[in-house]
């Protein structure tokens, strides 16, 4: 008990001596020992490092999961060193959505068809979410995190250990540094010859007795600076050859970073390839909404109800011209007006020269603006592209919206 009580009275008195050094250096009342420039270089570098591998890991975490709530929940099982639950991704439950819906609405009818084969391939881009998501979290996160929790945290144990053998070194010098002043001062009034008919002997022998115990008291603290330098000379070292490591941890987290990146290109080069696979497969069904071009020409109407045929068909005919003519005289392309509603988006299916002035001439895959006009034969829309207006065939477009 003794023994502890004199060890909690000594690292009390080690504490408040660090506590005024450190006081009266930001009050600029007492020197501070620098470190040389080798080692402030290191640290400042470190420093740097901390604070960005903590960005970048923050941020990583909220790309591969932007729900807060599964992120508190993953860490607790890291924590508690347990297995985290496999999680349905946003993309299977829809795939999952989409083929309930399907069997509900039934397989044979075209939007249950579709719904199948496109819930299929949505359920395929969750599992290589899920692979990227588990790839990044292994082989980009995990090596981040390890850094913040353990080399980070042994490096700033060393960090701080090194400010107090600085502070205790300081400590150190200014007790020097007091004790020789002391000495002198002391060693100065010894050396005056005493008057005994004015000054008592006693005094003297005070003066004596004093300069002897100055001098013991300076030879205490140079041999308490001689420890602490060594002290501090040693955690110096210690703290340097951690703070060049960094080195090796900048190549491990780029070697890491390339991982990150290439697995990035794989789950992105799935998608695409997926995503063409789906748009294969939803050529080869049939829309219950494309009607064929002969139908197209008959049912279109001032609505402008049917869209053209499939891209990549042969051009069809020109629509004949109405023999009436009346809308030759009647129809002025430059006094029409789009409807307030009722205008739709169009896909050019064809390259479409026009005749005369009164029509648009049109490129292949180019959207344009259609919209009926009273009195056009129905045939033909009126198109706009920018400020060009014309009359174009039905037959050539196919209606989007």
């Amino acid at each position: 008990m003794d023994f502890n009580v004199k060890k909690l009275a000594s690292d009390a008195g080690v504490f408040f001596n660090r506590a005024v050094q450190f006081t009266e250096e930001k009050l600029g009342q007492a020197e501070k020992t620098e470190l040389d420039a080798h080692l402030e270089n290191l640290i400042a570098r470190a420093d740097c490092t901390k604070n960005w591998t903590e960005k970048i890991f923050r941020q990583t975490e909220i790309l591969l999961q932007p729900n807060p709530s599964a992120r508190i929940e993953e860490f607790f099982y890291e924590k508690l060193d347990k297995k985290i639950p496999l999680r349905t991704t946003n993309g299977e439950l829809l795939g999952q959505y989409m083929l309930d819906a399907a069997r509900d609405f039934g397989p044979g009818t075209p939007y249950g068809s579709t719904l199948i084969i496109v819930g299929d391939y949505q359920r395929r881009l969750g599992g290589a979410e899920r692979e990227f998501l588990q790839t990044s979290a292994i082989n980009f996160l995990t090596p981040l995190r390890n850094f913040l929790e353990g080399d980070w945290r042994t490096i700033s144990k060393e960090k701080r250990l090194l400010e107090n053998r600085r502070l205790d070194l300081d400590v150190c010098k200014a007790r020097l540094k007091k004790a020789k002043l002391a000495e002198a001062k002391a060693a100065v009034s010894y050396s005056a010859a005493p008057d005994f008919q004015e000054t008592r002997p006693r005094n003297y022998v005070l003066s004596a007795s004093a300069s002897a115990l100055w001098s013991e008291e300076v030879d205490k603290a140079e041999h308490e600076l001689r420890v602490a330098q060594t002290e501090f000379d040693r955690q110096a070292e210690v703290t340097r050859l951690l703070l060049e490591g960094i080195s090796s941890t900048h190549v491990n987290h780029l070697r890491c970073l390339h991982e990150f990146v290439e697995a990035q290109a794989v789950y992105y080069a799935q998608c695409h390839k997926h995503m063409q696979d789906l748009q294969k497969e939803l050529r080869r069904v049939p829309n219950a909404f494309t009607m064929s071009p002969s139908t197209s020409a008959v049912s279109a109407g001032p609505s402008g109800l049917s869209s053209g045929p499939p891209a990549g068909a042969s051009p069809p005919p020109r629509p004949p011209v109405s023999p009436s003519g009346l809308e030759r005289s009647t129809l002025k392309i430059e006094e029409v007006q789009p409807p307030a509603t009722g205008t739709r988006k169009a896909k050019v299916l064809y390259d479409y020269d026009a005749h005369d002035t009164s029509e648009l001439s049109l490129m292949a895959d180019e959207l344009i603006t259609v919209y009926t006009v009273p009195g056009m034969d129905p045939d033909w829309l009126m198109g706009e592209r920018g400020n060009k207006k014309g009359k174009v065939p039905v037959t050539y477009l196919e209606l989007l919206s």
